[in-house]
């Protein structure tokens, strides 16, 4: 029997966040409602634990747990959610499921967004609500509970008729989206979803088991980390300052302002900033932006402080009385701002100069400072010598990634561990266009890999004298590229050992800039993915030229599958997972549009949307019987919390998996690889800490 399922569960705040998880003490199950899907009867909701009733006798929980027994396709909006209460509330279930948001995912083939009536891209909802609105079905909108949740009711105090009621209607929505999903996959230009679908919902539950078992934190290594971090923020802040004081004379400058630091790097400073953003919605070239942005900002100049006469650098000012007398409250100096001290404008151009070269780079308040944005600046300042330019870029740069790094995993992670020192990782598979998980709570997708920002240190085992092991797939992206291009240069690499990182430093050496291997990295593979020689240094930018005429095969498969693209508006890759890419056309230079994109998807796609998954249910399958269990997944690795008594048969399950990674593809998608994958496993007392072992 097919039954759509649903539940209704308490939330906590904690720390300013939201917890709608099992796991956040003082949370517990409120109802569940379930349908057949089948015979049309309405949805029947049991109720655990609510203000009105408590299921104290477990008489409704039995009922909940016969349907399941009876089950043989449980549907769900937002599986993850769900099974994760079910299962932690002691309900047993590992049948088949149908996630209709995962479903959804997967007929969007990647084309998850849409035009607002303003003419403003934004990402698709998915959630049920807004699916069942896409798709001109019946929905119960009700926004009562909204309005509970707002006036501070949690689930449990919502009054139980309106509760269920609600729970009720999501539960036939639900149903009315399972049904019309099943009949767009039967559709002849959706056979080949079918199979990534089904995989899709395999890994689903195994990524909720993951999220369940969780990652066990070492508090004081994050105290530690905290620190370290905390330490070299500061003496960062300090070289800027001195840099920033240097560049910019008494200029009072914030470092943690976009807007101030932009005026730095750019020395320029609009003249409005409601107007200026609109400046540039038309600008066709280089000369042009240069007109608009010299007529529509300031040139600034150096300063130097001067004691402001008014207030003689105290910053008040006193009004009279009629007598003479001062009023006992100061008020504000309004020639010095209250600052003491005045600027007189200086004959030398302030901060680095700095133009842009295109209005992209056009900000809100005056020109981007992001990542890329230094990078391109970095390397137009070492092609011209501008060594002062190149270390406070280079010092900027790491400023903000600390910061970065500060906010979202150290705080991240302490603000989502739980009272027992466990991260319940959450890893998602809807939001990325390629099926390539994202991570939440907070995104350890973007975990940084190790030795400058050690946050990878605080992740032990749950186990005393247990260990953690990440295996790690060798330049995946890289091998799924020359598999898909057949190219026969970059499969001749793969098959004889090729250093492809130390070739990529040589090039750049050669080009006359020294690099070593661990620097040139970040260059080898990036032109699978669209990227060029722009914004790069003139050594940097000979390398990416350089891959074009190296791997032809690859330059080749990037032209197919424009043209594959330009005529069917999609691209269908050999695992059966489609890209929809709407509206393309070919360009004046004959690429197509999209192209970053179109070059992009199916590779990551392959590479981390369909091959690391089934990877990982295959050791899954093969760690069932021990302890030892899948804890995090990031990019195209998995981490496993290893039982001090299984480290050898872990060891074991890897290298088994080594020795069939080609045959296990082929198993899950029919794909003969003519390239062989490769597994690296490390075993460490924490996650950074590992050492090779496979």
């Amino acid at each position: 029997m097919r039954f759509v399922l649903d539940v209704e569960n308490t939330t906590k705040k904690r720390n300013g966040k939201l917890m709608l998880d099992p796991w956040e003490e003082g949370n517990f199950l409120v109802n569940v409602g379930v349908r057949d899907v089948d015979d049309g009867t309405e949805a029947l909701t049991f109720d655990l634990q609510h203000k009105e009733y408590v299921d104290q006798t477990g008489v409704e929980s039995k009922r909940i747990q016969k349907i399941l027994d009876h089950t043989t396709l449980l549907i769900m909006h937002n599986a993850q959610h769900d099974l994760a209460w079910l299962w932690e509330c002691g309900f047993k279930y590992d049948g088949p499921i149908w996630d209709t948001m995962l479903a959804e995912s997967i007929l969007l083939r990647g084309n998850n967004l849409e035009i607002s009536p303003k003419g403003v891209a934004k990402k698709i909802s998915l959630s049920l609500e807004n699916t069942a609105i896409r798709r001109n079905l019946d929905f119960q909108k009700d926004d009562t509970l909204k309005r509970y949740f707002k006036d501070g009711y949690n689930t449990d105090e919502i009054p139980l008729s309106e509760l269920t009621f609600y729970l009720e209607a999501d539960c036939n929505t639900t149903a009315s989206l399972f049904h019309s999903q099943v009949a767009d996959f039967m559709l002849p230009e959706s056979q080949s979803l079918i199979k990534v679908r089904d995989i899709t919902f395999d890994v689903c539950k195994l990524l909720t088991r993951m999220k369940a078992d969780g990652m066990k934190v070492d508090r004081k290594a994050l105290n530690a980390v905290r620190k370290e971090f905390e330490d070299e923020r500061g003496t960062i802040q300090s070289r800027l300052q001195m840099q920033v004081r240097e560049v910019m004379g008494d200029t009072p400058v914030n470092l943690n302002s976009p807007e101030q630091m932009s005026q730095v790097i750019f020395s320029r400073k609009p003249h409005s900033k409601d107007d200026w953003p609109n400046l540039f919605d038309n600008c066709k070239n280089l000369a042009e932006l240069k007109k608009i942005v010299t007529a529509n900002s300031d040139l600034l100049y150096r300063t130097e402080a001067f004691t402001c006469p008014t207030c003689g650098g105290s910053g008040e000012t006193y009004k009279l009385k009629k007598d003479g007398s001062r009023y006992a409250r100061p008020n504000k100096c309004k020639d010095c701002d209250g600052r003491g001290y005045q600027l007189k404008k200086q004959e030398r151009m302030a901060g680095f100069g700095f133009f842009p070269p295109s209005a992209s780079w056009v900000s809100a308040s005056g020109f981007s400072t992001s990542k890329d944005v230094l990078d391109v600046l970095r390397a137009t300042a070492m092609d011209n010598n501008m060594s002062e330019a190149v270390t406070f870029l280079e010092d900027l740069k790491r400023l903000n990634a600390v910061s970065s790094y500060l906010s979202s995993f150290v705080e991240g992670i302490d603000t989502f561990t739980k009272q027992d020192d466990v991260l319940h990782v959450s890893l998602t598979q809807h939001i990325t266009s390629t099926g390539r998980f994202s991570g939440r709570e907070p995104n350890m997708q973007n975990m940084p890999r190790g030795g400058t920002f050690p946050v990878k240190r605080v992740f032990v085992s749950r186990w005393s004298g247990g260990k953690i092991m990440e295996a790690d797939f060798a330049q995946l992206e890289f091998r799924a590229a020359a598999f898909l291009s057949q190219d026969e240069t970059a499969m001749e690499e793969i098959n004889t050992g090729f250093d492809v990182h130390s070739y990529t430093a040589q090039i750049i050496s050669d080009a006359g800039q020294p690099t070593a291997r661990q620097a040139a990295k970040e260059h080898t593979f990036a032109p699978l993915f669209g990227a060029t020689g722009y914004g790069r240094t003139k050594a940097e930018a000979a390398y990416y030229t350089h891959f074009i005429d190296k791997y032809k095969g690859i330059a080749k498969w990037h032209k197919k599958l424009g043209d594959e693209a330009i005529r069917f508006q999609k691209i269908t890759n050999v695992s059966g997972r489609q890209y929809s890419f709407p509206n393309t056309t070919r360009r004046e230079n004959n690429t197509p549009t999209n192209f970053t994109r179109i070059k992009n998807y199916p590779v990551q796609g392959f590479a981390t949307g369909d091959v690391v998954p089934v990877v990982l249910l295959e050791i899954d399958k093969r760690l069932k019987s021990m302890r030892s269990c899948i804890v995090n997944s990031v990019h195209d690795s998995a981490v496993i919390d290893i039982h001090p008594d299984e480290q050898k048969e872990v060891i074991n399950v890897i290298n088994d998996v080594n020795d069939s990674l080609n045959s296990i593809i082929d198993n899950y998608y029919g794909i003969k690889m003519n390239v062989p994958l490769l597994l690296e496993a490390k075993i460490g007392p924490n996650w950074l800490d590992t050492k090779d072992v496979v």
